[in-house]
């Protein structure tokens, strides 16, 4: 037993414990820059454009980055623990084909996000300099695509200068526009509450800090694995937290004090009144993080697409994959970004409405699994077997995810569909705390005849190379 050599999967999957490296600070300004630019900005108007004041809104932002990032970072501290990006690790809750299901829900998200990204960039370059908004998107998208296909330590490079960038362009924003700005009366008042902006709002908020959970761990699996729970989670949700809820402000403010602009001419606007010139800086510097996150995005979207393929037949990771599979990223997403509604921050809205139903069922599960029902003992090696101990179906995943999903939908609240139980509630979304806590009861319930300690021991035999079920 002794001489058995541990599982070392050489794939585009798994980072080997050998080239394992970092230090786990670094993921403060992954997820600071990752926050920071203009869809971040545009998440914080959701509210105000539904007629929501800012002192409500500016709650509302504070309360929805909290609870999203609390999940979010949570996904992360799995990263240093397994290696390997986030939507492998969901084979054990849905099985090595059923996976699928949340994969194919993590490829719409990148795909919209960055279908929502080159047409706000597309809007804001035309705001600032004029030009062609179709041409612009496609520079932009193949801008951000190259940077992609450099590779992880490129984009940790870039992430890094564009925190240090947007510190400065924000500190000097927040505290020249502490005296500069001035903001209606009728938008610092505690009477001008309205429920469903406010909960439009804080679920926006909720929802676009949970969708990073897609492949927050993408970035922390190159990790040593004796980082600790508490650091990565902590490190990941400060530089979430603080770079999301800054950045939405800048947004709700923008929108309370220029509310007839569209999201760029109001940020421009409100930058100039707090020193001219300064609008157009801060859309430049926000524009560069639009675009490590859309190569993020790039670079999660080809991992998630080269993974489904070789769920469905094994393939070896080339780099012609590789360029292929960033390639059909690039085209889908600027067909769609072409021919999108002009409408942006309403479609934004929706958009986040939607990412939250879908995701919510599914970070239940994947957080209870490895915090309570196997406490983070899994089998790499079994997690790349098709007909390991995991299997193909995993009806308890599966199931809890169905179930979670089917009891949101009286609570949905968008212009698509609005629920009864919404409509009760005057419309106001609440669908994300229902789908977490039937979801995570469900599958804790199917879960409570699985022994624990046998089936760590199963994954500790699996990974040195043995059969678990001899």
């Amino acid at each position: 037993m002794a001489n058995v050599k541990l599982f070392e999967h050489r794939s585009i999957d798994y980072v080997p414990l050998a080239e394992r490296h970092g230090k786990v600070w670094h993921l403060w300004p992954v997820w600071f820059s990752g926050e920071a630019h203009l869809a971040t900005v545009a998440t914080g108007v959701v509210g105000a454009a539904l007629g929501g004041t800012f002192l409500w809104m500016a709650v509302a932002v504070v309360l929805g980055c909290a609870l999203g990032t609390f999940f979010m970072a949570f996904h992360s501290t799995q990263g240093p623990q397994l290696g390997l990006p986030q939507m492998i690790q969901s084979r054990p809750q849905f099985g090595y084909v059923g996976a699928l299901l949340v994969w194919g829900v993590a490829l719409i998200a990148y795909i919209g996000y960055n279908a929502f990204n080159q047409a706000m960039a597309a809007q804001t370059i035309h705001t600032l300099f004029g030009g062609e908004e179709r041409q612009t998107m496609v520079v932009f998208a193949v801008l951000a695509v190259s940077i992609a296909f450099a590779g992880y330590h490129v984009i940790h490079i870039a992430q890094r200068w564009v925190a240090g960038i947007m510190i400065v362009a924000l500190l000097f924003f927040t505290v020249a526009g502490a005296f500069r700005l001035h903001l209606p009366d009728s938008q610092l008042s505690w009477a001008g509450f309205k429920a469903t902006p406010f909960l439009a709002q804080l679920f926006a908020a909720a929802a676009y800090q949970i969708s990073w959970s897609i492949y927050v761990s993408d970035y922390s699996r190159y990790l040593p694995r004796d980082v600790g729970v508490s650091a990565s989670f902590w490190w990941t949700a400060l530089g979430a937290f603080i770079g999301g809820v800054w950045t939405m402000l800048v947004g709700t403010v923008a929108a309370a004090i220029f509310p007839s602009l569209d999201l760029s001419q109001a940020i421009r606007a409100a930058g100039d009144v707090v020193y001219p010139g300064f609008g157009t800086v801060l859309l430049v510097t926000s524009l560069a993080g639009l675009v490590t996150i859309t190569t993020l995005n790039f670079y999660g979207a080809s991992l998630t697409l080269l993974s489904v393929v070789d769920s469905l037949k094994r393939i070896e990771p080339t780099l012609g994959k590789r360029v292929a599979s960033l390639a059909l990223c690039l085209v889908c997403t600027l067909v769609l970004s072409l021919v999108m509604s002009k409408d942006l921050i309403d479609r934004f809205g929706e958009f986040l409405a939607i990412l939250l139903y879908l995701f919510t069922p599914w970070t239940a599960i994947n957080l209870v699994d490895f915090y309570v029902v196997r406490k983070g003992h899994y089998s790499v090696r079994e997690i790349f077997n098709p007909d390991g101990m995991y299997g193909r179906w995993n009806w308890r995943g599966l199931t809890a995810y169905f179930v979670g999903f089917v009891a949101m939908i009286p609570f949905f609240s968008t212009e698509i569909y609005t629920g009864p139980v919404a409509e009760m509630l005057g419309k106001a979304d609440v669908a994300m705390l229902v789908g977490l806590a039937v979801s995570a009861g469900i599958y804790l319930w199917m879960c409570r005849s699985v022994d624990i300690a046998a089936d760590a021991e199963r994954a500790r035999v699996a990974d040195l190379g043995l059969d678990p079920d001899q």
